[in-house]
């Protein structure tokens, strides 16, 4: 049974600056780069745990899944699936991750 998504105004947050980052080179690039987070983020409806567990946090259903440089963060649950940030690589995940999982 297919679960549902629902994104934290965090990650929404992230994903405009992140989009707003790239467009300052190329628009083309930046809308691209949003269309991909949210087909992947549609993927974890039926396949809500292919992503590896997030290291360092040894929580069994906070996931996270790649998409170029970036890390898409989610919590599995019962019937939903919340999206919880979209993190660069190079940050500090954990510093972030903080405080935002409850």
């Amino acid at each position: 049974m297919a679960k549902k998504i629902e994104w934290s105004r965090e990650a929404i947050s992230d994903i405009v600056s992140i989009a707003e980052y790239i467009e300052t080179n190329s628009e083309y690039y930046a809308s691209a780069f949003t269309t991909e987070i949210f087909e992947k983020a549609e993927t974890l409806e039926n396949f809500p745990r292919r992503g590896r567990i997030v290291p360092g946090f040894l929580i069994e259903n906070l996931r996270e899944i790649f998409i170029g440089d970036y890390r898409l963060i989610y919590k599995v649950d019962s019937s939903l699936i919340s999206i919880i940030a979209i993190i660069h690589g190079s940050r500090d995940l954990r510093k972030i991750l903080k405080k935002r999982i409850k």
